[in-house]
């Protein structure tokens, strides 16, 4: 099997190949395509736990500071006490925030309606239907443990 054969492959260089996309369309607006998915990840009308964002995104909390500094540099963001819970802090959009949070979510929509016009509806369902299945394994640790199995007898 080559290497253009294997799932792992073929699922680093599609997204590598979104992630730079992304990128080059967040360049015309002076944005990145992380800072781009972060504001889109932050609720609009209630703002966000910090702490729920980096689960959320998938992204380790170290990785998350850097981002929320930069955003909030930019203007983009500001962070307030969360009233429901004294120690934790609320990540709201500033204006000129929710106005990048607008043009990313944009930009999010024309790339799927370009997609779901390029491909049947059966192959996105097949995508989506198999793209889950595989997140379910991940989450369930089912990859490697199977063939430990399987190579135990």
């Amino acid at each position: 099997m080559s290497k253009e054969q294997t799932i792992d492959y073929t699922l680093r260089t599609t997204w590598q190949a979104v992630s730079k996309m992304y990128n080059e369309e967040a360049k015309n607006f002076g944005t990145t395509m992380t800072l781009g998915f972060t504001l889109l990840s932050i609720d609009p009308k209630t703002g966000t736990p910090s702490t729920a964002l980096g689960p959320m995104m998938g992204i380790e909390a170290t990785s998350l500071s850097r981002i929320l500094k930069t955003l909030e540099e930019r203007d983009f963001i500001v962070r307030k006490p969360n009233p429901l819970d004294g120690r934790g802090v609320l990540i709201h959009l500033t204006p000129s925030g929710l106005e990048k949070r607008n043009i990313s979510k944009q930009v999010v929509l024309q790339f799927n309606k370009v997609v779901e016009n390029a491909v049947s509806k059966s192959q996105l369902k097949a995508f989506f239907e198999v793209t889950d299945r595989i997140n379910s394994l991940i989450a369930h640790k089912e990859i490697y443990q199977i063939e430990e199995k399987s190579i135990k007898s």
